[in-house]
């Protein structure tokens, strides 16, 4: 199991690595809600342009050479590619990303762009993975999960301890949930840091994985529905996650596609952050009143990734 003491190893091994992005108070946010101070945790302003650069980096920052003579492998729909690229091509170490045939276009060409191979590969999380495994047994190559795997969890965990290191009277932390990863490394700091914050994680209702494994009492794997989240569409539950989640639970709310365009259209215009569909669920929630913003209250949503392609803003701007 990881633990808080491998949050903090996480956060010393990255120091020199990553960006201690901003905290910021929205005040500007604060009378779409409740009466609540709004915080934003920036993570749109991290390396790769997502808070997926910190496990990412983690992990391959405690790979052995010989781990790595082979190069890594990843598979993601695109955040962890790009953050799995940029820390392998810091190393010199190749890098082959494989990505869904739909992954936004801006997703693949900076995977690219940082010298990685990227592999477009059917639509779903088990069809990436399958063909990623196929590749480590072609090439010997390492695979670098995006959620399930000790080193990228303790990486996450780096965004709620700089949270509550900035906030350390902060009632409410809330982070969109997909894979696992942030989730998972965010209660174990939370628990680490603080008897007072609440964690709220807000899933898709199109792909409601872990409140599903909760009802069943295990990891379950769920049919995935349409939503704009592309980063959260993860169907499959894995057993790590499952084991920090059970231990460390947090708050899960489920939310639907209403208010996330207008969440981040609010965002670019008063705001003036691009913040991409997958961090502005967590908002959209609040603003569909799933989120306690009453007067006297300190909550902080982590914007999770800026990777938004040119057609969205776009379609923000009309």
């Amino acid at each position: 199991m990881v633990n808080f003491q491998d949050v903090l190893q996480a956060s010393e091994t990255l120091r020199n690595h990553i960006v201690r992005t901003p905290v910021v108070r929205a005040v500007g946010l604060e009378p779409y809600f409740d009466g609540a101070e709004i915080y934003l945790k920036l993570e749109n302003f991290q390396r790769t342009g997502s808070f997926k650069f910190r496990g990412a980096a983690n992990k391959i920052l405690n790979l052995t050479p010989e781990e790595m003579k082979n190069g890594v492998i990843a598979a993601s729909s695109g955040n962890h590619g790009q953050a799995v690229a940029y820390a392998a091509h810091q190393l010199g170490v190749k890098a082959t990303i494989v990505m869904p045939e739909n992954a936004p276009k801006i997703k693949v060409e900076r995977a690219r762009s940082f010298g990685a191979q990227v592999i477009l590969c059917g639509f779903t999380g088990d069809d990436r993975e399958e063909r990623a495994f196929q590749l480590v047994r072609e090439t010997g190559g390492y695979f670098v999960h995006s959620h399930a795997d000790p080193y990228v969890i303790a990486g996450q965990g780096t965004v709620a301890l700089e949270v509550l290191q900035d906030l350390p009277d902060l009632d409410e932390l809330v982070t969109p949930l997909g894979a696992g990863g942030l989730i998972c490394g965010t209660v174990i700091a939370a628990n680490g840091m603080s008897q007072k914050t609440h964690v709220t994680a807000v899933e898709p209702q199109g792909v409601p994985r872990m409140t599903e494994s909760f009802k069943a009492g295990h990891p379950v794997c769920v049919e995935m529905g349409p939503t704009l989240a592309d980063g959260l569409r993860v169907g499959r539950a894995e057993q790590i996650n499952f084991d920090v989640l059970k231990a460390y639970p947090p708050e899960i709310v489920l939310h639907g596609d209403e208010h996330i365009l207008e969440m981040m259209r609010i965002m670019l215009l008063d705001q003036k952050v691009v913040a991409e569909p997958s961090s502005t669920i967590a908002l959209a929630a609040a603003l569909d009143r799933k989120i306690d913003t009453r007067p006297g209250r300190k909550v902080c949503f982590v914007i999770s990734g800026g990777n938004v392609d040119a057609s969205t803003l776009r379609q923000l701007l009309a």
